[in-house]
């Protein structure tokens, strides 16, 4: 006997939002001065779950390397204090992160991240290797927190600019902290790096539309009146995880 006219149709599942540059600089507004998060709680809670996601797609047996080492790339602004903060818990993960931060920020908040990172003994480079193969000798994967959304992509300076040059030459895997450097976070670029895995903060960004590899959102925390203002249609965490496989 068929009952299917009695059955109500399920609810279609509503597509994930990809958000523009502007819109997530909107939301970030909005949690600071009307939700009164801190800048430093967001920043941390960005990087706890990127070195979570990390540990998910690069388990420490699942490395080729005698030593667990990791080479994180931290840029001038907020991307790279996500990168400093995300070193410090691969370290109390028991992975050995290397940072390369050649431009620190003198806001004291980027300081204290700093601080913070040389205190747990994390060693920081003097320079990035321009011989390539020292990075793929050397390290596991790399981890890309040079520009977030917030960078104009067109104005890419030194030594960005060489960082970037090399970076697309290595051959070990690059994970990008929510936007892959160099690309417009509006839109799927092929000028900037490739990386194998992308980890996207909040909600993901419309240059991760197109996407090819493995793709993360982490950071679970968004206040549900954002989530529906901004029509996110963020996907359902399993359990208490902190990110979810997209």
């Amino acid at each position: 006997m068929n009952h299917s006219s009695t059955e109500p149709d399920p609810e279609p599942i509503e597509p994930i939002r990809y958000l523009s540059k502007v819109e997530a600089a909107a939301i970030e507004t909005e949690l600071l001065k009307d939700y009164r998060f801190g800048q430093q709680q967001l920043i941390e809670i960005w990087g706890h779950a990127c070195a979570v996601a990390i540990t998910k797609a690069f388990p420490l047996s699942s490395l080729n390397k005698k030593q667990p080492t990791v080479l994180v790339v931290c840029g001038p602004e907020q991307n790279g204090s996500i990168g400093l903060v995300c070193a410090r818990h691969l370290r109390i993960f028991e992975y050995e992160p290397t940072i390369f931060y050649p431009k620190r920020s003198p806001h004291s908040l980027h300081q204290d991240f700093t601080i913070q990172c040389e205190k747990m003994d994390i060693p920081f480079l003097s320079y990035l290797p321009t011989e390539v193969q020292l990075i793929n000798d050397a390290y596991n994967l790399v981890i890309d927190a040079i520009f977030g959304p917030e960078t104009d992509h067109t104005d890419v300076r030194e030594p960005y600019m060489g960082i970037l040059v090399t970076l697309k030459q290595v051959k070990i895997p690059i994970v990008s902290v929510d936007v892959p450097s160099g690309w417009d976070p509006d839109e799927a670029s092929t000028d900037g790096i490739n990386p194998e895995v992308l980890i996207s903060l909040t909600a993901p960004k419309k240059c991760a539309a197109s996407f090819p590899g493995k793709h993360f959102l982490a950071g679970r925390f968004l206040p549900y009146d954002i989530q529906k203002k901004y029509e996110l249609n963020l996907p359902e965490f399993p359990s208490t995880d902190c990110f979810i496989e997209l």
